[in-house]
C-alpha cells in the first residue's frame, strides 16, 4: 500500500513529544514539587520561630520533643500525597480543581484532631495546629491553581 494517509505508525520528531496529557500531568507535578519546597520551608521556619518564643513541642505521650527535622519530613511526606491526589483528579476527575479542594480541605480539617488528643500544653497544641494550616495555605491554591489552568 502506497497511501498518504496516516497509518498510525509514529515517525519523526513528533512522535517523540510526550502527549498533551502527560505534559499537564508532569507539569502539575513540577508545580506540586515546588509548592512542596516552599511548604516545608515555611513549616520548618514557623516551627523554628514557636521554638524560639518558648514553644517545647514535647507530646506527653512517651515525652519526647518534636525535632525541627520531623515538622520537615512531615510536612514533605504530606505535600506529596496532596500531588499525588491533584494528579489522579486531574487524570480521572471532570472538575479535578473543585474536587482537589474539597478533599484537601477535609483533610486538613481532619489532621487538625490529634494535635487537640496529644495532650501537650496548650502553647504547643496551637502552635501544632497553626503548623498543620502553614503547608495548607501554600499546598491547596497552589495546586487547585495549577490544576484550572490545566483544564481550562
Amino acid at each position: 500500500m502506497n497511501s498518504m494517509h496516516d497509518s498510525g505508525v509514529g515517525a519523526g520528531p513528533a512522535s517523540t513529544r510526550p502527549s498533551s496529557h502527560t505534559h499537564r500531568l508532569r507539569g502539575l507535578a513540577g508545580t506540586g514539587f515546588i509548592a512542596t519546597l516552599a511548604a516545608t520551608v515555611a513549616t520548618t521556619l514557623a516551627a523554628a520561630l514557636a521554638q524560639a518564643i518558648g514553644v517545647d513541642f514535647e507530646v506527653p505521650d512517651g515525652g519526647e520533643t518534636i525535632p525541627l527535622s520531623g515538622f520537615a519530613v512531615v510536612t514533605g511526606l504530606f505535600s506529596v500525597v496532596g500531588i499525588v491526589i491533584a494528579v489522579a483528579l486531574l487524570r480521572w476527575s471532570s472538575r479535578p480543581a473543585e474536587r482537589f479542594v474539597w478533599t484537601a480541605a477535609s483533610l486538613t480539617a481532619i489532621s487538625l484532631v490529634p494535635p487537640l488528643l496529644s495532650g501537650a500544653n496548650t502553647a504547643t497544641t496551637t502552635a501544632l495546629l497553626g503548623l498543620h494550616l502553614v503547608p495548607a495555605t501554600v499546598m491547596i491554591p497552589t495546586l487547585a491553581r495549577s490544576l484550572r489552568t490545566r483544564t481550562e
